[in-house]
């Protein structure tokens, strides 16, 4: 089968199915005026404000451009920093930033915490990774993670709706004072809108790309009632050994239709499968992956990826938009065709964008040996020590945890880090000189964490951050051409629409906003009190204004 006729396969996928659809309250105690009875929050990765404006000026009569103007739009909207997927999915419900929810990335490090596999807690030194990627599943070269499905990928639909029964339990940090392993809900630090919505009657639902968003159910555990999470890095069905569902845009079209049908299931009152009646979710929504992998792939079907020139999407990445404008509109016809268009909402908006948008700024640097030289400087400088670096995550931003947690080691390595120079290569892989190790302003220790709104010494800040220079990406292949993680505008400026019950029509606000303010805006639109989140709370984040 070519990758033309898979992809057209796996749309076919998308086939509407008729139902009537009960739809979800909230309690009587907890509701005000309550603009809307369903939110469907869609998340695009690497979706920029631009790239929509582009899109809807291209395709005036788009679903995406139905979707801006039947609602207010955002133009000046920011995620969190780093812009990662986990803390920017996080800070879109919950409410709260990094220092706050306590999750940096989706692979950092405690100081608190003991190594997976741990069982002597008594004498096991504090200190361990805290990996919330595809490496948690129970078998991440499989697009159920583990479950045992038969005839994958065509029976995934029939994946557990329970993803945290899909990770490893040994693969897990370990909590010192009850010697169990510590579930990613639990390792966030406040309530999420699902376990807002739950306190309040109402049913909740979502889909994502790894087992691992289980976090997003909240401490207690029981936020999302239908969690469903094939795991897009696991080997693509009917694509060459050793490609993942990201490796080909295609194959990346064809996940995301996966998570579209289990969307359309649940608007026609369904779980996630299609199978069992419950009702439409007052919260329910999705992530997807494909204008992400189009922005980050070289070339792939024959299509050259990223972006022709600053902030004009190249023929891939437009076809993917396409892509986006087509489930849109297949999801925003089958709101229309349940009677469900009067009080619905839909917030578009993305978890981080992607940089650099201009190709020729692109410098890939290789990482590795910059922090080989840190750690070979530190041992020289202290006889007898060991590596300073015990942890580090670097995309296009530098996060860095050391074993010496004391300001005079983080400024020990800010020192190193800035006198590095060396060369890196261009977006036809031609050299690229570079200096200061391609970063402009890094924040070390106590500066760190204030950055960030964190207590200096918490047991999860970075103690260094690493704010790079803009096209700087750090790679030691030739592989991608674009990266998110960090704080520049390419990573940061996303869409931010919220269309259709409670909304305007065809507003546009200028006014910056952070995508922070999506938690209370659903908790408000349901009729529920924002405060109900912790993190708003902490944060004193606002609900999203509406336009003058």
């Amino acid at each position: 089968m070519n990758k033309a006729t898979r992809l057209a396969t796996a749309v076919a996928v998308l086939g509407l199915t008729a139902a009537v659809v009960p739809t979800a309250s909230a309690t009587a105690g907890n509701q005000h005026h309550a603009p809307a009875r369903h939110v469907l929050l869609l998340s695009v990765d690497g979706l920029h404000q631009s790239d929509l404006a582009w899109y809807v000026a291209q395709h005036p009569d788009s679903a995406l451009a139905r979707l801006v103007g039947n609602g207010t739009e955002y133009t000046h909207a920011r995620t969190t920093v780093p812009s990662d997927s986990f803390p920017g999915m996080i800070g879109q419900l919950t409410g709260g930033n990094p220092g706050t929810t306590g999750v940096y990335y989706d692979d950092t490090y405690s100081t608190a915490l003991l190594p997976a596999g741990t069982t002597d807690c008594a004498t096991a030194k504090p200190g361990a990774e805290v990996d919330l990627t595809e490496d948690l599943d129970k078998n991440k070269d499989a697009l159920d993670a583990g479950q045992g499905l038969t005839g994958l990928p065509g029976s995934i639909m029939n994946l557990t709706g329970d993803a945290r029964s899909l990770l490893d339990p040994s693969k897990l940090p370990v909590d010192p004072k009850t010697c169990k392993p510590v579930y990613p809900n639990g390792y966030l630090r406040v309530n999420t809108v699902f376990e807002a919505a739950r306190q309040a009657g109402l049913r909740t639902a979502w889909s994502d790309k790894h087992a691992a968003y289980s976090i997003l159910n909240g401490p207690s555990g029981t936020g999302i009632q239908d969690l469903f999470a094939p795991e897009i890095n696991s080997q693509a069905i009917g694509y060459p050994a050793g490609e993942d569902w990201t490796s080909d845009n295609a194959a990346t079209q064809q996940y995301d239709s996966y998570k579209v049908k289990a969307v359309l299931n649940e608007i026609d009152g369904y779980d996630h499968s299609g199978t069992h009646k419950v009702g439409t979710p007052a919260v329910f929504g999705m992530n997807f992956q494909s204008v992400s992998t189009a922005q980050k792939l070289p070339t792939s079907d024959g299509l050259k990826g990223g972006y022709a020139a600053k902030g004009v999407p190249g023929p891939l990445l437009a076809r993917s938009l396409d892509y986006i404008n087509a489930q849109v509109g297949a999801l925003e016809s089958e709101i229309h065709r349940q009677h469900l268009d009067g009080s619905t909402t839909v917030i578009l908006s993305a978890k981080h964008g992607q940089s650099p948008t201009d190709p020729t700024a692109l410098t890939r640097i290789d990482d590795g040996p910059l922090l080989d030289g840190l750690n070979a400087a530190w041992k020289a400088a202290h006889p007898g020590a060991g590596d300073l670096v015990v942890h580090s995550v670097d995309d296009d931003a530098m996060l860095l945890w050391l074993s010496d947690r004391s300001q005079a080691a983080a400024d020990f390595a800010k020192t190193y880090l800035l006198a590095q120079s060396g060369t890196g290569n261009d977006i036809n892989g031609a050299p690229r000189a570079f200096s200061a190790s391609g970063l402009s302003t890094v924040y070390a220790g106590a500066d760190a964490a204030r950055y960030f709104g964190a207590t200096p010494g918490d047991s999860r800040v970075p103690d260094l951050f690493g704010i790079t220079r803009y096209g700087v990406v750090y790679t030691g292949k030739k592989s991608k051409i674009a990266e998110h993680g960090g704080a520049l505008a390419d990573d940061r400026d996303v869409p931010l629409v919220v269309s259709g019950a409670g909304t305007g029509s065809g507003k546009h606000v200028a006014a910056q906003v952070e995508t922070t303010q999506i938690a209370p805006t659903v908790l408000s639109l349901l009729g529920l009190d924002p405060d109900a989140l912790q993190a708003v709370r902490i944060d004193h984040t606002r609900v999203l204004p509406t336009s003058r």
